[in-house]
């Protein structure tokens, strides 16, 4: 599943079967090449959820328990230093260890079930997620030897 056909996806709460807010940006953390957790949008009762607090992340929807699992961002220790402008991954430069400029990225395909990062999508070319090693204010750093 890719990040942009992700974005703006409906959140659902399976206890009350009503929409509790939307996916916003992905929070992507680069030592474990996982989704750590999302950005809602349109939540009154917070602005995150945790990859663990997702019950199911579906073509059509995310659903989650209850709106209880939604948080606060900044009060959640696993994706407070993950957040903002600094740590979007997509449309930003993408840099080899050996610090040669790959393009741009366009895309991160993960996997709906683990969070797993799978490929990170620079100017069209899909590199595997297992070379993703830092994002940061400048760059996303692949250890990519190939370009």
């Amino acid at each position: 599943m890719l990040f942009s056909e992700s974005i703006g996806r409906k959140v659902v709460s399976t206890s009350t079967a009503d929409t509790v807010g939307a996916v916003g940006e992905f929070l992507v953390d680069p030592r474990s090449r996982t989704v750590a957790g999302v950005q809602i949008k349109k939540c009154k009762t917070g602005d995150a959820l945790t990859w663990s607090g997702i019950s199911s992340f579906g073509s059509d929807a995310v659903t989650v328990e209850s709106v209880d699992t939604i948080v606060e961002i900044d009060t959640e220790d696993s994706l407070s230093g993950l957040h903002g402008k600094a740590h979007r991954v997509i449309g930003k430069r993408a840099l080899s260890t050996a610090g040669v400029d790959l393009g741009t990225v366009d895309d991160v395909e993960f996997d709906p079930e683990t969070g797993a990062v799978t490929s990170v999508i620079v100017d069209t070319v899909s590199i595997d997620g297992h070379t993703l090693t830092g994002v940061g204010s400048y760059a996303v750093v692949l250890d990519h030897r190939d370009r």
